[in-house]
């Protein structure tokens, strides 16, 4: 397995050289981070580098290389990528590792249509897979859950997995849209995705934008998508958001809702914001998970397998 993975990161860096993508590195540790709902990033007191008390600001394990990657755009580099190790509060499973590995790419000039092909190119030349299958989210839902995501009333969600024999008795009181969505997704559609070819999920609700741009369609859409193989999400791609004052608003909504979750505020203001105020330009970006990637190439159901040093033997 050390020599696969040694292989897929040769191949990672062979695809993007024959771009012309400059290899970056960014740092593990930074003043800002990633304002998400439902990631949870890993934080310490600036003293503990330092080595004087009075540094009681925190600073963050990043959860993506992100941030310092757009502000690199802005500087002026026009098509970056980095093999990185990131870190998440909480996310252990089969499929998941507090601290795992992931590739992330940015190209200037990219739209979410040019994003998606260099995706169907990596996973084509990466995986040995057909080009990718384009499919929406709206169009996915319907092909595999019997709903409409944007329009169907939040009852028809939980009728819908009542009817594939998902059991949804605990949620009963939940009203949250995007939770059943999300359930619906994971339960009914992502199991059926990328068997005979890879499939890439684009336009989701405007709701899940995160950090994409925001299409005036009707309903409005994000230029969000999504890589599948085998049942497994691979990859997130957004057509990126240049707006720093939608990003702030993004930010304190997300905030306001990780506050009712019980969940740490997380700082809103960051120097990607004063980039994005300065100006990132166009740019599409997608984050793969590796040891993921791994799994699937070599067929493995648990994500201990591909990794040498998971959490409990770190």
């Amino acid at each position: 397995m050390l020599k696969r993975r040694s292989e897929l990161t040769h191949a990672i860096h062979q695809f993007f050289a024959a771009r012309e993508f400059i290899h970056v590195e960014t740092p593990l540790l930074s003043h800002d981070t990633v304002v998400d709902r439902y990631i949870h990033p890993v934080g310490l007191t600036k003293s503990a580098l330092t080595g004087r008390d009075g540094d009681r600001q925190t600073l963050w394990l990043q959860t993506s290389p992100e941030f310092c990657m757009k502000r690199l755009l802005a500087a002026g580099a026009p098509a970056i990528y980095q093999i990185a190790k990131a870190f998440r509060q909480g996310e252990s499973g089969a499929r998941h590792n507090p601290e795992f590995t992931m590739l992330e790419w940015y190209r200037v000039g990219d739209d979410m249509l040019s994003g998606m092909q260099l995706l169907s190119d990596f996973a084509s030349t990466v995986l040995g897979r057909p080009k990718s299958e384009l499919l929406s989210y709206g169009d996915a839902f319907g092909k595999f859950a019997g709903v409409d995501p944007f329009t169907d009333k939040v009852e028809s969600f939980g009728a819908a997995l009542a009817k594939h024999g998902v059991s949804i008795s605990e949620f009963s009181g939940e009203t949250d849209r995007d939770f059943w969505l999300n359930l619906i997704l994971t339960h009914l559609v992502e199991p059926k995705l990328g068997f005979e070819t890879p499939v890439i999920i684009y336009d989701w609700p405007a709701s899940q934008a995160a950090l994409a741009i925001i299409r005036a369609d009707s309903p409005p859409v994000a230029e969000r998508f999504e890589l599948y193989v085998d049942g497994v999400e691979l990859g997130n791609g957004y057509h990126e958001l240049l707006d720093a004052d939608e990003l702030e608003r993004r930010n304190a909504k997300n905030n306001s809702l990780r506050v009712n979750d019980g969940s740490v505020r997380l700082p809103e203001e960051s120097r990607l914001l004063d980039a994005m105020r300065v100006g990132v330009p166009g740019c599409a970006g997608v984050a793969v998970g590796v040891d993921r990637l791994l799994m699937v190439l070599e067929g493995c159901q648990n994500i201990d397998q591909v990794i040498a040093f998971p959490l409990d033997r770190a």
